[in-house]
């Protein structure tokens, strides 16, 4: 072994032992006739201290140490005279008294330290070297907790883990899926799954009644933030089960989880709000409930007063920012400005104060009276010192407006702490969403999804309004995961296809294998899957998931370490008898 001890383990008890420390040199200075060396692993940071009084050539030695060197070092533990609290060996030092270089290094393009200089891009660059870094490494450590436990967790409650194929059957629905060229049949191509969907309701037929699987799932789709094109799943089915024991036995993993990671105790149930009321109060499939802020429509009071942007609207919508009315021009203008970016989408908005002094000030008062106004904010709820921003047009895009607008305030206002959890169901999903440019259904989930019971009877008269039987797992504002109970009729799922623009022959073509398994007893069953990625990043306070994944992707869905993708050879095209026609750009 090279070492005896690693760099984040020697104590004040420890005081007097010979040890043998191994890693990279974070950093070293040089101090009157002594050389302090601080010495870097996974686990830690030890200061090491090379005197020129006891050993000089081993002192210029250690003072010709770069950043990253890969040292060997033995000497012996002693108490520190200056002690560093920050660190957990911050109370020893080792007194060196033999150094091995191991391997230099070029200076690295950036500081490996948690307050780095350098950015995302270089840093995915040289992801080896980010990986360094203290805070990047304890993310990928909670994440290898948290697998564990869960694995761990639903293990107890009798649930097996299962693996299922990587290379399947392309059948897109929603996002685009990844192809692959089989060589052995020419002409023929493998997808990289969405999701296990298909198989795991197989596992279902197949008599495994508690499948779980964390598995890599693949979608080609534009990214943000929290997307990947690679990305991993907590995949679970269950059967002989309806909609409240699977939301029951999920609510257990969820409290477990922060219950182990944060020492937070859920005791009550987590709320649930239905679709509905979730895009009416937030505009939000994903409302972020740490804060309050809810919508208050106004349609009725705003009418018939000859301000056209409210006449003319479906729509008018409000949220109540609290102590906001000594809000300038300056910053209402800049919250103008905000909602018409393109990635809002909003013509304007307008606002009313009510002043600390009882007064009322509003961008549109010359079209109504103060009485009127007051009216607006006695809805809202509003008190002296508030402001209400207001937003009109289309009922289901300027919701989802205003819900920015209100997440934008929720941050101005520091109330999206990333230390506070609110978590929620959201249920009673549509089951179809109409899409005006095809003039057809899709289904929201999947086309597995099953209707609400009490809804079957409107699939062919009221198809719209069809409540599927579908939830969502919402962690402020973020959809940490979701499912459905399945149709496992083969009448029903007929008629789901049909729905969705399906003929028979599609259906057979792209789920046949299932519908023909359904022949031979289908149980009743539902499942769901968390975003893996997203739940490390939700517990480790992280606003993107791709410092929770050792190796992502940048926003254009490269990996700019090892420069991916890329052309390949010729030959190999020839093998798998491809041939190229490229589009020329514009």
């Amino acid at each position: 072994m090279y070492r005896t001890n690693t760099c984040g383990e020697l104590r004040l008890a420890d005081a007097g032992k010979v040890v043998t420390l191994a890693g990279w040199v974070q950093k070293n200075r040089r101090m009157g006739g002594m050389t302090f060396v601080d010495v870097r692993d996974r686990y830690g940071i030890t200061q090491v201290v090379f005197n020129n009084d006891t050993d000089a050539d081993l002192c210029e030695a250690a003072s010709r140490l770069g950043r990253e060197y890969v040292v060997q070092i033995t000497g012996t533990v002693a108490e520190r005279q200056s002690k560093n609290p920050n660190l957990p060996t911050g109370d020893i030092e080792i007194i060196a008294r033999e150094l091995k270089v191991l391997n230099r290094s070029e200076v690295p393009p950036f500081k490996i330290e948690d307050d780095t200089d350098g950015g995302d891009d270089l840093r995915m660059k040289y992801r080896y070297l980010d990986l360094r870094r203290s805070c990047v490494r304890r993310n990928l450590e909670l994440r290898h907790r948290m697998a564990f436990e869960i694995r761990r967790y639903l293990d107890s409650l009798g649930f097996l883990e299962v693996e299922t194929p990587v290379l399947i059957k392309s059948t897109p629905e929603g996002a685009r899926d990844f192809v692959v060229p089989s060589r052995m049949n020419p002409g023929q191509f493998y997808a990289l799954p969405q999701s296990p969907q298909t198989f795991k309701q197989l596992l279902m037929v197949s008599g495994f009644d508690r499948y779980f699987q964390i598995v890599k799932c693949f979608r080609d789709e534009d990214l943000r933030a929290d997307r990947q094109p690679e990305f991993t799943q907590i995949d679970c089915e269950m059967s002989f089960v309806e909609q409240e024991d699977v939301l029951q036995v999920f609510e257990g993993l969820v409290k477990h989880i922060f219950k182990y990671v944060k020492d937070i105790d859920f005791t009550e149930p987590f709320p649930r709000m239905t679709w509905a009321d979730a895009m009416k109060y937030y505009g939000s499939d994903k409302p972020d409930t740490r804060f309050g802020m809810r919508f208050v429509e106004l349609k009725d009071l705003t009418v018939g007063k000859g301000f056209s942007v409210m006449d003319d609207a479906p729509y008018v919508g409000a949220i109540c920012a609290p102590g906001c009315a000594n809000y300038t021009r300056k910053q209402l203008d800049q919250l103008t400005e905000f909602v018409k970016r393109p990635q809002v989408g909003a013509k304007g908005m307008m606002w009313v104060k009510l002043e600390e002094d009882g007064s009322i000030k509003s961008s549109v008062g010359k079209f109504y009276t103060d009485d009127e106004l007051r009216a607006w904010a006695e809805r809202c709820e509003a008190k002296k010192g508030d402001l209400i921003l207001i937003l009109a047009g289309e009922t289901m895009k300027t919701r989802k407006q205003l819900n920015e607008l209100r997440l934008e305030m929720g941050s101005r206002l520091g109330l999206r702490d990333p230390q506070k959890f609110s978590c929620l169901w959201v249920v009673d999903f549509p089951l179809f969403e109409w899409d005006d440019e095809t003039q057809r259904y899709y289904a929201m989930h999947h086309p597995f999804t099953s209707p609400n019971p009490d809804d079957i009877d409107k699939l062919e008269t009221a198809t719209g309004e069809v409540r599927a039987t579908a939830y969502d797992m919402v962690v402020n504002g973020n959809e940490l995961g979701g499912g459905s109970i399945r149709i496992h009729d083969s009448e029903l799922q007929n008629k789901m296809f049909h729905l969705l623009g399906l003929s028979d022959e599609d259906a057979q073509y792209k789920f046949g294998f299932l519908m023909n398994a359904f022949k031979y007893g289908a149980p009743p069953h539902g499942g769901l899957a968390f975003g893996f990625d997203r739940f490390v990043s939700i517990l480790a306070g992280l606003d993107s998931i791709r410092d929770t994944i050792a190796f992502p992707k940048n926003n254009s869905g490269r990996d700019v370490m090892i420069d991916a993708p890329s052309e390949i050879e010729q030959e190999q095209l020839d093998e798998l008898s491809i041939a190229l026609a490229l589009k020329k750009e514009e």
